[in-house]
């Protein structure tokens, strides 16, 4: 027997080999899906920590110690905790307050030992400290305080008394004499070293002094801050660390808790971990929305490969039935051969998965390495080798159980009568399902099998549909002498095997078509993503600063406004020097039908200039009339320089009715300052019946003459003789005062919504876009932006980041919209897709192999039955066009019902699919895909069938006998 079935397996070692390449697809893709996902594990964890903030990748730990006790933590103990957790660099540090230097008691100076620091900074002059007594002072801090190489200086340890306008800094304990041996100036100070100490952010006065541990030592001190940050190596947010490192980190909060309260740790990594794991689980999700019909596809092959190939035995099988062999022997004849096939099939697929998924990472990921090949991802290897085992024998069973005459029959009989497709019916129910459950819980559970179920359950109508179809064409064509087309439909509408081919056809090319839907739109999703809500070509983050400042130093660096816009994030807006819209963003049309200029134009009318004085003094003169508190009044000129150095409020008290004259000094206001507004409130936290008349008869030299050019909040607001008469009566008290601004911008504020237009530049679809400069007017304080940032287009020159450093920025982040599209394409959703359209390709070279299968062995019948009608006298001219019309017109007609499957399934489906790994503003993202990429790869796909069709349905050398010769 076993030579018997070898020499089938040489004679139809063509067959053999389809059987054992369509098994090795099953399991190949079975292998390839935990393999692909564990290239996107390794993955997206590079591109998280390559893209992390230098907060994501540290831990801080810091305890203040009581260097006057005994029983407290020291620096050993601070460190000891994190040498539980491998792979990370620590970095120690110490530190403390001191006087000495500070001209103003409201000033200290942060002395400060940090490891290594003399290699993180760049010494402008001098050399870095070596021994006990020697520091290095921040280049500003040296020449603001004019000090320099070589100088002594006392530093004494600072103790802090409150006051009401901020900290008061007092000696304690004797100076200790030190020497500045150098000036620096920090090399990068946003590098990850530095921590989140903030040593070098805009809002510190001076640089830390930098010194050694034994310099230190040398104070009388009460306390000192001690500190460890420890950085990540890129290795240690291993893909099968994750959540070790979670646990790790939870592990060192509670172990540091419990050695001490003093304690505090502080990281970010969890909130990367977080974003890696959202990534991971959205990708496996995803891919097995695309591996699905591929494996479904796959044994729909392989079952119409071993049916077709029995098919073409059957007479061998009779003949061994009638000469009296069991029915064992039937079934070793039958299955032997397909066993052998499926088996050597089985272990080439258990390679050949995970070879082409390393192919796929090679070329996708480049340098990425890992363990491709590997037994982790054989663990489904046996379960879909039996699963193609048991579609064999499903496919054979009627074979082997029909009778000898059954066997002897070349058409099988069709089904008659009103049967009920039971299975067809289950599909349509199990797709109606799985689209409910998307629709409720999303690609959860049965949901995730809903593109797989609705591609079948199609393809099942379609071929439901064909044969009637296909045989009421036949009959027309007969009736109208059209032969060649009423034999092609005829022989396919007779055949039960056309109906499994539409199938096949229906189901691949849907396949194909839904992944490059998915694909294609969610390459759409990542590009709007992108330059939505990057919102200009490049943007460039600062550290915190006023709005004002903000907005004079970008002037500054473009003056003539061709590259550069300012942007501040707002409480409920976004903020922009709008006149700058139409040169540095790209204004899409997903903006709406008004152009840039336009935006431009409404959100900046023109408007009265702002009020402005210079000089240092300020002078004041109000009178009070009719007071009616308990407490006093406070009037306070809030003032903004005009030079961006920030803003100011002087505050001057009034007890009881009278005329008050103040002079002010303030050296922000030499080169200008802005006024923000005057305000008035009573020195008071409790509510304050509030009763008070003040008329403002100078402030600096404002025209106070002109009522209409003031607006009040919560007063009567008028004009008198020489000022401006400002009267509050508010018997349940005025929280929050009351405020007389200068009307130097439009009032209320222009907003355009997102409402009103269909999206807006980084908003989306959500928040409101206002002009910088107006709503900085408007406002009350004229405080630090939540965010800041610089918008750039193309034309930016390479040295802008020098250019705004000059003006006092500190850029933190430098991104652009090509650097947000590939963030985007290197998450876990945008990986899946590739995985699908490797499903879609492979799904159409199945088709393609089983099409060209299925063709061959009908060509034997076929064969015969147009040899009979060319001796009864039928035109070879009938009999090509019957060949021309027959497979390659079922391919077409099945091309067209599969881009309709996919079209309509992506329909149902295809806005479950996630797009990003990350929390976006909501976008009018396209829902469907691009008019080219969708027809290009359909007529790709069509084209290749095509050609199986005509190759393998070509004529067979039989037809070319003469008409008489019957074989």
């Amino acid at each position: 027997m076993i030579a018997l079935v070898l020499a089938m397996l040489r004679t139809r070692r063509g067959q053999a080999v389809t059987l054992m390449l369509l098994t090795l697809v099953v399991v190949g893709a079975t292998v390839a899906v935990p393999a692909y996902l564990r290239t996107i594990d390794l993955a997206v964890v590079r591109s998280e920590v390559a893209g992390a903030a230098p907060g994501e990748r540290t831990v801080a730990l810091s305890a203040t110690v009581d260097n006057t006790s005994t029983s407290t933590v020291d620096f050993t103990d601070v460190t000891g905790a994190l040498l539980a957790i491998p792979g990370f660099t620590q970095v120690y540090s110490a530190e403390f307050p001191t006087v000495g230097i500070e001209p103003s008691p409201t000033d200290a100076s942060r002395l400060t030992y940090r490891q290594e620091a003399c290699a993180h900074v760049t010494l402008l002059s001098g050399r870095c400290f070596l021994g006990s007594g020697e520091v290095v002072l921040g280049e500003h801090t040296a020449k603001r305080l004019g000090l320099g190489v070589g100088d002594p200086i006392d530093l004494a340890f600072a103790v802090s008394k409150g006051s009401p306008t901020g900290p008061i800094y007092a000696a304690f304990g004797e100076a200790t004499p030190l020497t500045v041996v150098g000036v620096y100036r920090p090399a990068t100070p946003q590098e990850e070293y530095w921590g989140a100490h903030d040593y070098f952010a805009v809002h510190v006065t001076a640089e830390p002094v930098f010194t050694s541990a034994a310099t230190l030592a040398l104070f009388q001190r009460t306390s000192t801050l001690v500190g460890v940050d420890a950085t990540a190596a890129p290795g240690t947010f291993d893909a099968d660390r994750i959540s070790q490192l979670r646990n790790q980190l939870a592990d060192l909060k509670d172990r540091t808790a419990r050695l001490s309260q003093a304690f505090t740790v502080t990281t970010a990594i969890p909130a990367l971990l977080t974003r890696v794991e959202r990534s991971r689980t959205l990708a496996r999700q995803t891919v097995p929305v695309g591996a699905v019909p591929l494996l479904l596809l796959a044994y729909l092959v392989l079952y119409l490969a071993v049916d077709y190939g029995v098919e073409g035995r059957r007479p061998e099988l009779a003949v061994v039935a009638l000469h009296g062999g069991s029915w064992w022997h039937r079934w070793l004849l039958a299955l032997g051969e397909n066993l052998a096939a499926i088996v050597a099939g089985a272990v080439a697929g258990c390679v050949a998965g995970q070879l082409l998924v390393g192919a796929l990472s090679a070329w996708l990921f480049p340098g990425l390495g890992g363990p491709f090949l590997g037994f982790s991802a054989l663990r489904n290897a046996p379960f879909a080798a039996a699963g193609a085992l048991v579609v064999a024998l499903l496919a054979q069973r009627r074979h082997l159980l029909s009778p000898v005459v059954e066997l002897l029959r070349r058409v099988r009989p069709r089904r008659t009568g009103r049967t009920l497709p039971v299975g067809e019916v289950l599909v349509g129910v199990l797709a109606a399902a799985s689209v409910g459950q998307l629709f409720v819980t999303g690609l959860t559970g049965v949901g995730m099998l809903a593109p797989a179920l609705c591609i079948l359950a199609f393809a099942l109508l379609f071929a439901r549909l064909f044969a009637p179809l296909a045989g009421l064409l036949g009959r027309s064509a007969l009736r109208r002498g059209r032969l060649g087309v009423s034999l092609a439909a005829l022989h396919l509408a007779r055949r039960s095997g056309a109906q499994r081919l539409v199938l096949l056809l229906v189901t691949a090319v849907a396949v194909l078509g839904y992944a490059v839907c998915a694909a294609d739109v969610a390459a759409q999703d990542r590009d709007l993503a992108a330059r939505i809500g990057t919102g200009a070509p490049r943007v460039v983050s600062v550290a915190p600063v006023s709005r004002d400042h903000l907005l004079q130093a970008v002037r500054a660096v473009d003056p003539d406004g061709r590259f550069a816009m300012a942007a501040a994030q707002l409480p409920d807006s976004l903020a922009v020097d709008t006149p700058r819209l139409s040169t540095v963003v790209d204004w899409l049309p997903s903006y709406g039908r008004r152009s840039s200029a336009e935006v431009a134009a409404l959100l900046h009318p023109p408007a009265r200039p702002p009020v402005t004085f210079s000089g240092s003094a300020l002078p004041l003169a109000f009178d009070v009339a009719d007071l009616r508190m308990s407490v006093p009044v406070e009037l306070s000129v809030v003032l903004s320089s005009v030079d961006g150095l920030g803003t100011v409020t002087l505050p001057f008290t009034a007890a009881a009715d009278g005329t008050y004259t103040f002079q002010e000094r303030t050296p922000l206001c030499v080169s200008g300052c802005r006024l923000v507004g005057l305000h008035l409130r009573a020195r008071s936290t409790s509510p304050t019946s509030t009763r008070v008349t003040v008329s403002v008869r100078l402030l600096g030299g404002v025209d106070l003459g002109d009522a209409s050019r003031w607006r009040v909040s919560g007063g009567q607001l008028a004009a008198v003789r020489g000022g401006l008469r400002l009267a509050v009566d508010a018997p349940g008290g005025l929280p929050d005062g009351v405020w007389l601004q200068p009307v130097d911008a439009p009032y209320p504020l222009p907003v355009l919504a997102a409402g009103a237009s269909q999206a807006l530049p980084r908003l989306g679809t959500a928040g409101s876009l206002v002009d910088l400069e107006y709503a900085n007017r408007v406002a009350t304080e004229a405080g630090t932006a939540e965010r800041s940032e610089v918008w750039l287009n193309t034309s930016a020159p390479a040295d802008v980041l020098t250019l705004l450093a000059r003006q006092g920025l500190i850029v933190t982040d430098d991104m652009t919209v090509d650097e947000t599209r590939r963030r985007l394409a290197s998450q876990g959703p945008a990986l899946a897709t590739w995985f699908h359209l490797l499903s879609g390709a492979l799904a159409v070279l199945l088709a393609a192999g089983g099409l060209g299968l299925i063709a061959v062995v009908d060509r034997s019948a076929r064969v015969v039955d147009e040899t009979s009608l060319r001796t009864q006298g039928l035109p070879r001219r009938a009999l090509r066009r019957a060949r021309l019309w027959t497979y390659p017109a079922l391919v077409v007609v099945s091309g067209v019902a599969g881009l309709v499957t996919a079209l309509a399934v992506w329909r149902l489906t295809g806005w479950a699919l996630p797009v990003f790994g990350e929390d976006l503003p909501a976008l009018p993202l396209p829902h469907w895909p691009d008019v080219v990429a969708v027809p290009l790869t359909w007529l790709a796909s069509v084209t290749l069938l095509l050609a199986v069709a005509l190759r393998a349905g070509g004529t067979d050398p039989a037809t070319r006998r003469r008409p008489g010769l019957v074989r």
